[in-house]
């Protein structure tokens, strides 16, 4: 089948649902799909990969985004060719979507990735909640309802879009992980070199540092224990928005020896991070299925974070991980002592991460994935077959 990634924002922007993206399409092509990609960004970025249809689009200051209300032409008369379309952000690409696809019959599939909730609390602190959720219950909603299927890639990110207002039958199927370079012996890197020795306790965090990812939080509660325990250590790998800031607070609480910076390392080479480390520590609350989470527990850590939709699908408390009931700074240390004291335990919860991520292998999800496309393009064919359909699929060719 010919299938359709719409997407705000692609590489070299690097995020989750970036690596989703690029690593589901790898493996719908392993199974004989083709697949495209349809974005927005400047002229001059060159990709290193096939089917990656860009448009021009405003950039957004920094945050790597580009705006456009168009697709360009060639991109447009692509797209129609489509047999399903997999929208991954309901805005800008969501309502190109409605526009281009379904007056066509092309079958249009959703996954909500992000807790746009959260995240408008994070980036836009000078907006009032109720406008923020009364924005959200005007918009997703209506936008579910156009769609041919909506998926949720967790239990609770599904509760939450029908708090919000979503009506619609909504499909579980979560965001693979590439497990098999975990599968082999990881060669840690050398820990002297970083500052620490063989006896520390290292944390390890791997992602965008960026608000909403709360490592302020996760800094503070470090910087208590770290007081009382001498022999720890924090590596964050990553880079974002919230660099500085955090490098300041690192200053200020005088964790400079302790915490350690690594930036943006290629993709290849995370899991010899997280190799090194002991323990996987994350605060943030607004994961939808943090990949990165998956990622640590294939390596065998046991994962620190809060009890949350997304982190609380993945980690089971007191056999893979150990969870903070809600974000108190008390609580959250309380179990960060607990994790880092408790050595035995850890090497208990070592086997039970591994198998935990066995279950989110990128081969079983885009096999499901794959059937859910089929599902909707055979629901859509008699649509396909009516009159107005049909006309305007010949308007299309003429235009061309």
């Amino acid at each position: 089948m010919r299938i359709g990634m719409m997407t705000d924002v692609y590489k070299p922007h690097i995020s989750g649902i970036t690596n989703y993206i690029s690593l589901n399409k790898r493996f719908l092509e392993k199974e004989g799909h083709q697949v495209f990609i349809f974005t927005f960004s400047d002229e001059d970025y060159q990709d290193d990969e096939s089917n990656v249809i860009r448009s021009p689009g405003l950039p957004l200051l920094d945050t790597g985004y580009f705006f456009n209300i168009n697709y360009r032409r060639e991109a447009r008369a692509l797209l129609r060719t489509m047999d399903v379309v997999h929208v991954h952000h309901p805005f800008l690409s969501g309502s190109l979507a409605l526009r281009y696809c379904r007056p066509r019959g092309i079958p249009i599939v959703f996954t909500n990735h992000t807790r746009y909730d959260l995240y408008a609390k994070a980036y836009l602190p000078g907006i009032p909640e109720t406008i923020s959720e009364t924005a959200l219950a005007a918009y997703l909603p209506s936008f579910c309802r156009a769609c041919n299927m909506v998926i949720s890639p967790s239990p609770s990110v599904k509760t939450i879009l029908q708090n919000i207002g979503v009506t619609v039958p909504i499909e579980i199927v979560p965001n693979g992980v590439d497990l098999q370079p975990f599968e082999a012996k990881i060669e840690p890197l050398n820990r002297a070199s970083m500052g620490f020795s063989e006896n520390d306790i290292l944390l390890v965090y791997t992602g965008r540092l960026s608000p909403e990812k709360n490592l302020s939080f996760l800094i503070r509660s470090f910087a208590g224990v770290a007081k009382a325990y001498k022999n720890l250590g924090l590596l964050l790998v990553g880079d974002g928005p919230e660099r500085d800031n955090l490098t300041d607070l690192v200053d200020h609480l005088g964790m400079s020896s302790k915490v350690k910076f690594f930036g943006m390392v290629p993709y290849e080479d995370i899991r010899r991070y997280l190799a090194t480390g002991d323990i996987y520590a994350t605060a943030s609350i607004t994961e939808v299925h943090p990949l990165s989470v998956i990622e640590a527990m294939a390596v065998g850590l046991p994962v620190l974070g809060i009890k949350s939709p997304g982190v609380g699908d993945i980690v089971q408390d007191g056999v893979n991980g150990y969870l903070a009931e809600d974000e108190d700074l008390a609580a959250f240390t309380a179990i960060m002592v607990k994790m880092v004291t408790e050595h035995e335990v850890r090497r208990q919860m070592k086997k039970s991460a591994r198998e935990r991520a066995e279950s989110y292998s990128i081969i079983k999800t885009s096999k499901m994935m794959i059937e859910k496309y089929q599902e909707v393009i055979n629901q859509s064919l008699e649509k396909r077959r009516s009159f107005r359909i049909r006309l305007r699929r010949i308007l299309d060719k003429w235009e061309r």
